[in-house]
């Protein structure tokens, strides 16, 4: 046998010892795994499956141990553990045993290892479609403060399916009744319902609503669900206007005049008289007697803004089918009063084939032409009378050429079906006339851009004698030159208007930068915007700048400073209109309804639940309403969008949670 020597001694002492060292950590992983899947865990430890990864959490979750007892006072730190961490746990009755700790719910995005991922988009609002909702108002008595009780609506209930595409101050049947005459369209003109008689539900969606189709697909289809009329395929449908292709309305792109295509017909309009330059010299348009505004759409792509109106006449859809293409219009009518635009808004005017008079009443229509045509700006007439051979034709020919030749237009170009006529720049031509001369410059107390309820005057309205509104910059300088017109526009200011105008300029541009940075509004379908209080127009103006694809109708309120003739000469549409009283446009026709400080002043007039009806009117299923106003009226508000059914958030203004602005957001549901 071989001598056993100090060497192997010491060999054999580092066997053992590394054997206790595996003895002591199987100990150790033993009772550690044991206790970390019982009732009692230690914190370091933590069950593993490597296929999906999971986090185990410690029944002490939640619980606070004071550190420096622990390390420094034993006793102490023995009997807190009696109640937090004991060490030394009894056998349990496991009917006793603490309930599972709460599943603990994160809301995010949330990658394939666990992870919160900060990189996704936030989608559209997929508006819920709410079942069985009702037709009955729902209200209560509440404590109004001061012992006053104040009566709150929970719920609008719907109105009949008949009313699916009521206008109140079109579709007053009653009071046109009581008319006394017809003759010259007064029926088509607003005759809005008696205080108190007003939209107190909410008007349905027809059966089979589906979300618009998005811009600029929608140019050229929209779903026959959302518009379920077929009368104007059967009246212009060999017109090349419109069709149907299975569920779906198609929009050639024709029209009466223009058969073979709006974009033809553009072309030979430009070729006629070039200085027209649409998107540059022509920048905003009006096309009288619409059709289904293929004409206004079609110079979208030419960075032109077109508004279409027209009557809801025989062809009552016309207006909705255009709104619902996503191209602008309103339902107006040439009739009795002056329609609601300023004086020199519009750089081109157009009419084809829009089975006007013209000349009658001494040219009183054609005045109101005049009056919103700008200074040096273009008349497009296409119809039979300029082309066709035939007496009364002829007549009618020659009483246009009269007239205008007495409103000192000139024919620029007559070519084909179209003749082109333009305004002057100045009064001389005016001034000029024979004495008695008619139709007679207005009176000098006459105020062209007073349109609210204002009836139709036979005469001339003079122009500004500084150039006011002939002198307006080429698109798109423009948008953000202050314009001439700013200095007329009657308002308290205790700084410049020019100041006003860059500021209100510059406070827009910064809240529609954080808009698409924070809330993703490029993503967002946003076509047709309201902008219900719209002042200089910043808020439009912001949109383009931030290249939203979409076009604003900026609404000048009779509550506050005519700023329309602004709104116009940056280049962009606006019209004139009292909240209190519904609007002239059919239901489901604006993806975004935008009202800052607006019910803070309104509702010393009427009841702000009048305007918010009519928002929920007007705005489409799944579209967004953003209200800035101050903490006075948003508890209202709130109560108002809820009990119409809206998805309803509120948000701090940038000022922070002490501000005294709030903004409130909504979404609408469709509700059935």
């Amino acid at each position: 046998m071989k001598p056993f020597n100090n060497g192997d001694f010491f060999k054999f002492s580092t066997v053992i010892k590394i054997a206790g060292f595996v003895f002591v950590s199987l100990a150790f992983f033993y009772f550690g795994k044991h206790w970390s899947d019982g009732s009692q865990q230690f914190i370091f430890f933590s069950s593993r499956q490597y296929k999906t990864p999971t986090v185990s959490l410690s029944l002490n979750f939640n619980k606070s141990f004071d550190l420096s007892t622990l390390i420094n006072d034993t006793t102490q730190s023995q009997a807190e553990s009696d109640q937090t961490l004991p060490l030394n746990p009894q056998p349990s009755d496991p009917e006793l045993l603490p309930p599972p700790p709460p599943e603990v719910k994160r809301f995010g995005i949330v990658d394939e290892n666990g992870t919160m991922a900060d990189d996704f988009e936030v989608g559209d609002f997929d508006p819920d479609v709410v079942e069985n909702w009702g037709s009955g108002n729902e209200a209560e008595v509440v404590d109004g403060g001061g012992g006053a009780a104040r009566v709150v609506v929970k719920k609008f209930g719907l109105c009949p399916v008949s009313m699916r595409e009521y206008i109140p101050c079109l579709d007053n049947a009653e009071a046109i009744r009581r008319l006394n005459s017809t003759e010259k369209g007064e029926r088509f003109e607003r005759h809005c319902p008696k205080k108190g008689q007003g939209l107190k539900c909410l008007v349905p969606a027809p059966k089979g609503y589906r979300a618009p189709i998005p811009w600029p697909r929608s140019r050229d289809e929209v779903w026959f669900s959302n518009v379920p009329h077929a009368r104007l395929v059967e009246d212009k449908g060999g017109q090349n206007w419109i069709s149907i292709s299975k569920d779906k309305f198609k929009f050639p792109g024709g029209g009466t005049q223009f058969i073979h295509g709006a974009d033809q017909y553009l072309d030979q309009i430009l070729k006629m008289v070039p200085d027209i330059e649409f998107g540059q010299h022509t920048r905003v348009v009006l096309d009288v007697g619409c059709g289904v505004a293929s004409f206004g759409a079609y110079l979208i792509s030419r960075n032109v803004l077109t508004m279409s109106v027209a009557p809801k006449d025989v062809h009552e859809n016309q207006i909705q089918f255009a709104l619902e293409r996503g191209v602008p219009a309103m339902v107006s009518a040439f009739a009795t009063r002056r329609l609601l635009y300023p004086s020199q808004a519009f750089d081109l005017i157009h009419c084809s084939r829009c089975r006007i008079n013209w000349t009658r009443d001494d040219g009183i229509l054609l005045l109101e032409v005049n009056r919103m045509l700008r200074a040096g700006g273009y008349f497009a007439w296409a119809a039979q009378p300029v082309y066709k051979h035939e007496v009364a034709l002829e007549e009618q020919w020659e009483e246009m050429v009269n007239l205008t030749s007495r409103l000192c237009w000139n024919l620029v170009k007559k070519e084909g079906y179209i003749a082109i006529w333009q305004k002057p720049l100045n009064n001389s031509c005016y001034l000029s006339r024979e004495a008695g001369t008619r139709p007679p410059l207005c009176d000098a107390d006459d105020d062209p851009d007073n349109v609210w309820y204002v009836d139709l005057k036979a005469c001339i309205s003079p122009l500004p004698e500084d150039g006011a509104g002939a002198n307006v910059t080429r698109w798109p300088a423009r948008l953000n030159n202050p314009p001439v017109r700013l200095q007329s526009i009657q308002m308290d200011a205790y700084i410049s208007r020019k100041e006003l105008f860059r500021a209100e300029s510059k406070y827009w541009s910064e809240i529609i930068g954080s808009y698409v940075r924070a809330l993703h509004w490029k993503k967002i379908k946003l076509r047709n915007v309201l902008d219900m209080r719209a002042g200089f127009g910043g808020f439009a103006a912001a949109l383009i700048e931030n290249q939203l694809d979409c076009w604003v109708l900026n609404v000048v309120p009779v509550s506050g400073p005519n700023t329309l003739p602004v709104i116009y000469d940056r280049g962009l549409l606006g019209v004139m209109h009292d909240w209190c009283e519904p609007f002239d446009t059919y239901p489901r026709t604006y993806d975004l309804l935008h009202a800052s400080g607006l019910f803070s002043i309104e509702r010393r007039r009427c009841n702000i639940s009048i305007i918010m009806l009519e928002m929920d009117r007007i705005l489409r299923p799944g579209g967004r309403v953003y209200i800035r106003d101050s903490l006075s009226v948003m508890d209202e508000l709130q109560e108002l969008g809820k009990a119409m059914g809206w998805h309803v958030s509120m948000r701090d203004t940038s000022e922070g949670p002490h501000a005294s602005y709030r903004i409130m957001t909504c979404d609408k549901r469709l509700l059935k």
